[in-house]
């Protein structure tokens, strides 16, 4: 806690050089999100963001209206998940177009599809726990992100600071298959496990957030090698082309990420200022190109637009 307190005051006094990435500028720009909100609805903290196919965009915010979809246009669509969560964290949106949300403190990820129906919740609303492999049911604690493998099968990482970080590998239906990790340093190991994405061929890669680095996974769980990071990393995201990006934390910088794993152009710093970040914690990238980002600390939903 105390480091994150140390980081969060750094953020906000300006951009510390020990954690910027040194990489060519991402060419985009920051410009006012535009989304259009109807009386009575309003964004809480935006912890996570998705676009869908079609261009739509979910919110994932900490607000009385959780789930918050927009069209194209930025017009509001609809909202949902009023009264679900307790931790808003992450988001995802699957090929199929389901939904995926992870609720740190409420202990559940939760599936549904397009028209907001359940479809699967892992984990027990309130309920902190270990589970184990074979079991169809169980306990998560603090569950922080989630990925659907091109297999249909689902990886969940957990542990936000309270809870042993872990990342768990589920059948399509719900079966634990096996689980790894802990709290250290070693491969394998993780300082909050904090975000998840897995490629077309199967590898799983981890934002082992404290231990500044990402984790790389094959389909079993073997360790491979890790990317080390100036900042913290928070968010990744992989496009469908197999772009990877990375939303870095309290350093306020979104790194486009060459195939080697290093930076290869990035932008942003933090501050209060447009397009400048709190907490850079999860983002996404429309089919159109442009760039959401969710910032808690900042309390903003970021736009950015190629120039």
């Amino acid at each position: 806690m105390l480091l994150l307190v140390t980081l969060l005051l750094q953020a906000l006094s300006g951009p510390d050089p020990a954690q910027m990435e040194k990489a060519p500028e991402l060419a985009y720009a920051a410009v006012p999100h535009g989304l259009q909100l109807p009386e009575g609805v309003a964004f809480g903290a935006p912890s996570s963001v998705a676009t869908t196919s079609d261009g739509h965009l979910w919110v994932f915010n900490r607000g009385a209206h959780p789930l918050i979809e927009f069209d194209r246009q930025g017009r509001f669509v609809r909202s949902l998940g009023e009264g679900l969560y307790s931790a808003h964290h992450g988001i995802r949106v699957d090929a199929n177009g389901n939904i995926w949300t992870t609720d740190v403190n409420g202990h559940t990820v939760t599936k549904m599809n397009a028209k907001g129906e359940v479809l699967l919740v892992l984990g027990v609303r309130g309920q902190a726990g270990d589970w184990k492999a074979g079991d169809r049911s169980g306990f998560l604690n603090e569950p922080t992100d989630v990925a659907v493998a091109p297999s249909g099968e689902i990886v969940v990482t957990e542990g936000h600071g309270a809870a042993e970080p872990r990342v768990l590998k589920f059948d399509r239906t719900g079966t634990l298959l096996k689980s790894w990790g802990g709290k250290g340093t070693a491969p394998g190991q993780f300082d909050i496990a904090h975000s998840v994405v897995i490629d077309r061929q199967g590898t799983i890669y981890v934002a082992d957030r404290q231990n500044r680095r990402v984790q790389l996974f094959d389909r079993d769980g073997k360790y491979v090698k890790e990317c080390k990071f100036a900042g913290l990393p928070c968010g990744l995201f992989l496009g469908g082309e197999g772009q990877m990006y990375l939303a870095t934390g309290f350093a306020g910088q979104i790194l486009r990420l060459a195939p080697d794993g290093k930076a290869a152009a990035m932008m942003g710093q933090p501050g209060k200022g447009l397009g400048q970040f709190g907490e850079a914690h999860y983002m996404t990238v429309a089919p159109a190109g442009e760039i959401y980002v969710g910032d808690t600390v900042n309390s903003v939903l970021h736009k950015f637009v190629k120039r």
